[in-house]
């Protein structure tokens, strides 16, 4: 894949994921934010509106507003920059590669924007589980970063696999 078409597939991916994140937290503002939780298919799939000022499962939502700021929005930009630069300069990457970098970078901008629209905070309101056992509370981004990240270790599997298996 040439520098150019990783950079339209980047591209694509990006504004697909970061517009259906946006507006599902449109939605979810909307709809959710003064209501209970939502449950449906016998409570294993519920929406409900939360705002996380931290990271994943809100790790880090207890630290002053500074070092969140620097912390989930400024070095979360930086890195995320960095990602798409080693993206469009490597080579040697594959389709597959591209596909789980791209979705975990379109999480990330979905989360980020989030953060500088939000005051700091990422709106997030699904919740998947049974009884007490549930998963945190997460968005369409959210998703994004673990099935990119899901790839990228799918990936690695097949080709350690490959170099263990005779010829």
């Amino acid at each position: 894949m040439t520098r150019f078409g990783r950079a339209v597939f980047i591209t694509i991916i990006l504004l697909t994921c970061v517009g259906c994140d946006q507006i599902s937290k449109t939605a979810a503002r909307n709809h959710l934010a003064s209501s209970q939780p939502v449950s449906y298919l016998g409570g294993i799939f519920q929406l409900q509106f939360v705002e996380n000022a931290g990271g994943f499962l809100g790790l880090g939502s207890t630290l002053p507003s500074g070092p969140r700021f620097w912390l989930f929005t400024l070095l979360m930009g930086i890195a995320l920059a960095g990602i798409v630069v080693v993206i469009l300069i490597h080579g040697s990457l594959g389709p597959g590669d591209v596909i789980g970098l791209s979705l975990i970078v379109a999480g990330g901008a979905g989360n980020l924007m989030d953060r500088m629209l939000n005051h700091g905070a990422v709106i997030d309101f699904m919740n998947i589980g049974i009884g007490s056992l549930r998963t945190g509370i997460f968005n369409i981004a959210d998703v994004a970063i673990m099935v990119g990240a899901g790839v990228l270790v799918f990936l690695r599997s097949q080709r350690r696999r490959r170099r263990w298996i005779p010829s």
